[in-house]
C-alpha cells in the first residue's frame, strides 16, 4: 500500500520509517528543504535509538522516499497521515494552523479516494473541522474519509513502541476507512497486537486522557516523595509497595523533578482548556499542572539547604534532555532548573550526551552564565555542587569517589544512586523522597 506522511517531525518520521519497515511504500513530505535533503541522505534530524539505521535501510530498499512536493506525496496514496506540528500558541492552546493548511492542500490535490488520518495529537472535534476544510477545497469529485489514529510513541523507545504497540487505536465513521486502516496495520496485528476500532471523537479523547492520566500518576508520586522527605520514609519503597497492586502497577511511579517533554505538559493544558470549552472543570488536572510546576522549586530548595547563597556559586548540571535516549529538551525540567540557577546568579556548567546542541540554542541568551562541556567530568571541575537531572545510563556507574575529587554536594533528582555510598565518601547527598 502506498501511504503519505505529511510532516517529518518526531511522529511523522518515526511512523514513515516504521511503515516502510512493515513493507509499505511510503513518502514523507515536509516543507523544510534542508531537512528533506538530509533525510534523502539517510541522516535523521532527531536522535532516536535504531531510527537512523532503519531509515537508511528503507531508503536503500526503495520503499521510503522524501519530498517537499505534496502533490507527489499524495498521488496514488490510499492513506495520508497528518503528522504536522501542533505546538502551543501564546495562550498555550494547541495551534492547528498547520493541520488546517495540509487539509486545504489535500483538498486541492485530491483526485482519488483516500483516508486522511490525524496522527498528530489534536483536540476533540478536529476531524470534523478537517473534513469541512477538505470539502471546501475539493477541486474534483473524489471521495475521501477522515479518521483518527493517535500515536503512543515514547521518546527513546519510539521504534520499539511502533513495531510492538500496546494497542492501535482507530477512530472511523465508515466501513471503508476501517477496512483500509485494518489492511495498513495487518503486518502488526497478525502478530497478535491489539487494534481497537471506535468512533472518531472517542479516539481523539483517548490520547489526551491517556497522557493526562500518566501525568497525574507521575505528579502523585512526586507529591508522595515530598512527604517522604519530611517523615523520613523512602519513596522508592513506597512506590514498590504501591506497584505490587495490579490495579496500580509500578510504571510511572518514579519520583523526580516533574514531567516534561513535548506531550505531557501540552496535553494536560489542552485537556483542561478543551474541557472548559464544554463547560467541564477538570479539577484533578488543574492540580496536576500546578503541582508539576512546583516540583522544580523542590530541586532548588534541596540545593539551598546546603548552599544557602547560590549567587556566584558554580553548579554542575548533568543531563539536559527531558528524559534519557532523546535529544528533546522541550519543557525539560533540566532546562528550567538551569534558567532558575542563572537567574539567582549561579555559574552553570552543563553536560548531556545527546541534547547539547538543542540546549545551546535554547540557552543562547544565557551564554555569559553557562558553560557547555564535552565530558561529564569537566562539568565537575571547580563546581560547588552537582545536580543530576536526566538519568542517562552513563551517569549511573560514576562512583562517589570520583565525584568527591571535585565537590561534596550532590542533588540526585532521579534517585539513581545510593545515599549510603555517598555519605561514606563524605558527600552531602539529596535524593527525591529519600
Amino acid at each position: 500500500m502506498k501511504i503519505c506522511l505529511l510532516g517529518t517531525g518526531y511522529v511523522g518520521l518515526v511512523s514513515a520509517v516504521c511503515f516502510a519497515e512493515l513493507g509499505h511504500r511510503v513518502v514523507g513530505v515536509d516543507i523544510d528543504n534542508k531537512k528533506i535533503k538530509k533525510l534523502k541522505e539517510g541522516i535523521s534530524p532527531i536522535y532516536e535509538p535504531g531510527l537512523e539505521e532503519m531509515l537508511q535501510k528503507n531508503l536503500k530498499s526503495g520503499r521510503l522516499t522524501f519530498t517537499d512536493n505534496i502533490s507527489e506525496g499524495i498521488e496514488g496514496a490510499k492513506v495520508v497521515f497528518n503528522a504536522v506540528g501542533t505546538p502551543p500558541d501564546e495562550q498555550r492552546r494547541v495551534d492547528l494552523r498547520y493541520v488546517r493548511e495540509v487539509a486545504k492542500q489535500v483538498g486541492e490535490e485530491l483526485t482519488d479516494y483516500l483516508v486522511f488520518v490525524n496522527k498528530s495529537t489534536v483536540p476533540v472535534g478536529t476531524a470534523e473541522e478537517v473534513k469541512r476544510i477538505i470539502n471546501e477545497n475539493l477541486s474534483s469529485g473524489a471521495e475521501f474519509d477522515v479518521a483518527s489514529n493517535p500515536e503512543f510513541l515514547r521518546e527513546g523507545s519510539a521504534v520499539e513502541d511502533f513495531m510492538n504497540p500496546d494497542r492501535i487505536i482507530i477512530g472511523v465513521d465508515s466501513k471503508k476507512a476501517e477496512e483500509t486502516l485494518r489492511e495498513l496495520y495487518k503486518p502488526i496485528t497478525k502478530k497478535g497486537f491489539k487494534l481497537m476500532v471506535t468512533d472518531i471523537k472517542s479516539a481523539e479523547l483517548i490520547k489526551y486522557a491517556s497522557n493526562a492520566f500518566l501525568a497525574a500518576k507521575v505528579t502523585f508520586i512526586n507529591e508522595v516523595a515530598n512527604l517522604c522527605d519530611e517523615v523520613g520514609a523512602d519513596v522508592r519503597e513506597v512506590a514498590k509497595g504501591m506497584g505490587l497492586d495490579k490495579r496500580i502497577g509500578d510504571r510511572f511511579l518514579e519520583a523526580g523533578p516533574g514531567y516534561g517533554g513535548s506531550c505531557f505538559p501540552k496535553d494536560v493544558d489542552e485537556f483542561i482548556r478543551t474541557s472548559s470549552d464544554y463547560g467541564i472543570e477538570i479539577r484533578v488536572l488543574e492540580a496536576v499542572s500546578k503541582a508539576n510546576r512546583f516540583q522544580r522549586s523542590v530541586v532548588l530548595q534541596k540545593l539551598k539547604k546546603h548552599l544557602p547563597e547560590i549567587a556566584n556559586k558554580k553548579v554542575a548540571v548533568w543531563g539536559l534532555a527531558f528524559k534519557p535516549d532523546t535529544d528533546d529538551i522541550r519543557e525539560s525540567s533540566a532546562i528550567e532548573i538551569v534558567k532558575r540557577l542563572i537567574e539567582k546568579g549561579a555559574k552553570v556548567r552543563c553536560y548531556d550526551p545527546i541534547a547539547m546542541e538543542n540546549a545551546k540554542e535554547e540557552l543562547k541568551n544565557k551564554k555569559n552564565s553557562i558553560t557547555f562541556v564535552s565530558k561529564k567530568e569537566e562539568a565537575l571541575k571547580g563546581a560547588d555542587a552537582l545536580i543530576l537531572m536526566t538519568q542517562w545510563e552513563e551517569f549511573k556507574d560514576f562512583t562517589p569517589k570520583e565525584i568527591r575529587k571535585h565537590l561534596n554536594i550532590v542533588i540526585d533528582t532521579r534517585n539513581i544512586w545510593e545515599r549510603k555510598e555517598f555519605e561514606e565518601e563524605g558527600i552531602t547527598y539529596e535524593g527525591m523522597g529519600r
